[in-house]
């Protein structure tokens, strides 16, 4: 069991209806954004939607783009990632009192859950939203923006684009089982392109407001077929690998 300062409920969320399917709404970073990336309780959050029973979670991130053609406006159903965060949790197997025993070296070639990105990238298509249907992003640690030379170091990587919050969610949820992904909406150029205005909190929000609708048509769409579907097998199948992955003391 999980002691209460790891596995209490998240700062806030809802509970509802999505369509008739009984969802839950969290808002990682409250709901007038006080939390700064580094201070969300990545570990609470995935693990009260765990044991409120939730099979899937569906992200919505702002991102900035590291690739020309991925333009600001444009959605990334993002495939992989690249870790630059230090300061965060990462397992719920760290082998203190709060947590899991042993340890889980859980696989991570395949981070997020493909048949759900599938849907999300069907859907995006078929309602006219452009859509890129992979993309590699890299979670920094925040809550400042990128350096210039950061922002070249990580285009030469190979990262697409740049967030603060990915990383531990995606790990986090493939530890608990959950099908994860992610709806990666871009903002703006970071600040690698020449003779365009870098990155600010202004702009992320001004992008945002005008392209939420976007996220917002997609996962009132792919909610209801995701759960017209079977995904025991799916489901099954990720609950087995965490259970190969952990070390226990009888090994």
């Amino acid at each position: 069991m999980l002691t209460p300062h790891l596995a209490s409920r998240p700062m806030l969320w809802f509970w509802g209806k999505i369509k008739n399917v009984d969802c839950v709404l969290l808002a990682r970073h409250g709901r007038q954004h006080t939390i700064a990336p580094t201070n969300v309780n990545y570990r609470a959050n995935i693990w009260a939607l765990k044991s409120e029973g939730c099979t899937h979670i569906l992200v919505t991130t702002a991102c900035g783009s590291l690739r020309e053609e991925i333009q600001p406006g444009d959605i990334v159903m993002v495939d992989q990632f690249i870790d630059r965060t230090t300061k965060r949790a990462q397992t719920f197997y760290d082998g203190g009192p709060s947590c899991l025993p042993g340890v889980c070296h859980i696989p991570m070639a395949e981070p997020f859950c493909a048949k759900t990105r599938e849907i999300l990238i069907d859907v995006g298509k078929r309602l006219g939203i452009k859509c890129h249907s992979k993309g590699a992003m890299i979670t920094i640690e925040g809550p400042r923006f990128s350096s210039k030379a950061e922002s070249h170091m990580f285009r030469l990587w190979g990262a697409d684009v740049i967030n603060m919050t990915t990383v531990p969610e995606v790990v986090l949820a493939k530890e608990a089982g959950i099908c994860y992904a992610s709806i990666a909406m871009a903002t703006d150029y970071d600040c690698w392109k020449e003779h365009e205005e870098a990155v600010s909190v202004d702009r992320v929000l001004k992008t945002l407001k005008e392209n939420a609708n976007k996220a917002t048509s997609i996962l009132l769409t792919a909610i209801p077929q995701i759960a017209a579907m079977d995904w025991t097998e799916t489901l099954q199948s990720m609950k087995a690998t965490v259970q190969l992955s952990v070390m226990s003391p009888r090994h």
